[in-house]
């Protein structure tokens, strides 16, 4: 028989950050499935279910590696806790959801599990280094390694730079040069450059020859996967859009101030732009500026503009 495999990552709380929210990250869901190459990897003959938010799940959909999509609501856990698994993955920190990752019936398991004593999360076993990392990066101590890395080696297989799966559907054409994604979510308003800023940038873009288009499907996932598609390079804040340039294996350069670049892969396609100013803080991932420099004000349009060109042209 095959080897049934449970993933639980809904997109509540931020795998390896101390963050737990009830606004999904889509982000966040797409960063972990290089995971499932690491599942067929450690259990080839495997037949996996992700459990996924609603809102998420056209970003799995299709997914090859993936043989059930499950989407949250009220009555999934019941359906759960009567199935059997033979390995369950809980990559979600919400205390209800590691709860029921503790009732469900598997052989083995990885990742988050509930603390009955504190009414927290913590880990099983196979999680531990989750829970050293999360610690390290709330004390500041954090060494930037790589979320994707850390996912892959908790199931005891080598990180060998394993790709996003990401099957979309709407096919653009590249018609543009640069695409600016300048939006970022409402839970992390400090992660924007100023939207003058991205102004400025666009005119620079265009003196030197560039056709370039802002984001757009702000209001439709799969419209915005399709204008990411649409462009040859992407500029952008940390957000989905990053993620996505990623698993469409576009070229990037990313914008960072509060977050940590170096936790972010890049696969040989992209650039990280870090704000230049001195703050004690950096990076604090906060969704308020502590103290007041506003570091994403700092980062220089000259040099993205010599990027984009380094990109683009061999510059």
């Amino acid at each position: 028989m095959r080897t049934k495999i449970l993933i639980i990552k809904l997109g509540y709380s931020e795998t390896l950050d101390p963050e737990i929210g009830k606004v999904p990250s889509l982000g966040d869901v797409l960063r972990t499935t290089p995971i499932l190459w690491g599942v067929k990897e450690k259990f080839e003959d495997s037949c996996i279910t992700w459990l996924v938010s609603e809102q998420a799940e056209p970003l799995l959909r299709g997914n090859k590696l993936i043989d059930r999509i499950l989407i949250w609501d009220q009555f999934v856990p019941f359906q759960l806790m009567r199935e059997k698994f033979d390995v369950l993955i809980n990559l979600e920190k919400v205390s209800g959801v590691a709860a029921l990752s503790d009732m469900i019936d598997a052989w083995t398991k990885y990742g988050f599990r509930f603390d009955c004593n504190e009414g927290i999360y913590h880990s099983y076993e196979r999680g531990i280094d989750f829970i050293n990392y999360i610690n390290n990066k709330r004390e500041g101590k954090n060494k930037g390694e790589l979320w994707q890395q850390k996912l892959i080696e908790m199931l005891g297989v080598e990180w060998k730079g394993q790709e996003y799966i990401l099957e979309h559907h709407n096919k653009t054409e590249e018609i543009y040069d640069v695409g600016l994604n300048y939006m970022v979510g409402s839970k992390w308003p400090t992660k924007m450059m100023p939207k003058e800023k991205w102004d400025q940038l666009a005119i620079q873009l265009e003196s030197m020859g560039y056709k370039i288009s802002f984001q757009q499907g702000l209001q439709d996932l799969h419209e915005y996967i399709g204008w990411i598609n649409s462009c040859k390079t992407i500029i952008s804040q940390d957000s989905l859009g990053v993620h996505l340039a990623l698993a469409l294996k576009k070229n990037l350069i990313g914008l960072y101030g509060p977050t940590d670049p170096t936790e972010i892969y890049l696969y040989r396609r992209g650039k990280h732009i870090i704000a230049d100013v001195t703050c004690p803080y950096m990076p604090c991932y906060s969704s308020g500026c502590l103290s007041g420099l506003l570091c994403m004000n700092t980062i220089e349009i000259e040099l993205i503009c010599a990027s984009v060109e380094q990109m683009l042209d061999g510059g």
